[in-house]
């Protein structure tokens, strides 16, 4: 997977996330940073694969979001190795 391709996932990620009040508050408690900052943070290496790491912490987040987003669950466990501070450790089957 293509850096380009891997950080378009991870801003529809970042999106998906936003876009849930449940997820939002969790997502910032966990990363310690305000509303605010994400635009800021974003720019961070790292912050995208943070992102995706969010979303695969949790199955059922995951699935939600990869059947929102047409994306394949395998795809969106892909992305994090294509990105600054990528970790391949998940084992998500197709």
């Amino acid at each position: 997977m293509q850096r380009e391709e891997a950080e378009a996932i991870a801003v529809s990620a970042l999106a998906f996330i936003a876009a849930d009040d449940q997820l939002l508050p969790r997502f910032l408690s966990l990363t310690g940073i305000e509303a605010n900052q994400i635009r800021a943070a974003a720019a961070e290496p790292g912050f995208l694969t943070g992102v995706l790491q969010f979303i695969l912490a949790h199955e059922p987040t995951l699935l939600r979001f990869s059947e929102e987003n047409g994306i394949a669950p395998r795809i969106v466990a892909q992305a994090p190795s294509a990105l600054p501070h990528g970790n391949t450790s998940y084992d998500i089957q197709p």
